[in-house]
């Protein structure tokens, strides 16, 4: 049982502007973690309040802000940004 990880066109704008470095270490944090996760709620947390719908997972100083739907096993990623940035 394994998880499709779907981009939205936002996720994918933030995510071109990163740094080549930055983005290798996303992409195998994506590849590596999330895919090959029997359960991917294990390696993320839950977002609180009006946000509990989404979870965010921590790769350095950046944070993925996914929403897991378990009934269509997806992972859609809603945005990528440092973690100074990403909550505002």
């Amino acid at each position: 049982m394994t998880y499709d990880f779907i981009p939205s066109p936002k996720f994918n704008r933030q995510f071109r502007i990163l740094d080549k470095f930055t983005q290798k270490c996303i992409q195998n944090y994506i590849n590596n973690v999330i895919l090959k996760a029997d359960n991917p709620h294990n390696h993320g947390k839950q977002l609180v309040g009006d946000l509990a719908v989404l979870w965010h997972y921590r790769i350095g100083d950046y944070r993925l802000i996914v929403t897991i739907q378990d009934n269509e096993l997806m992972v859609p990623a809603l945005q990528i940004n440092h973690r100074r940035d990403i909550y505002r």
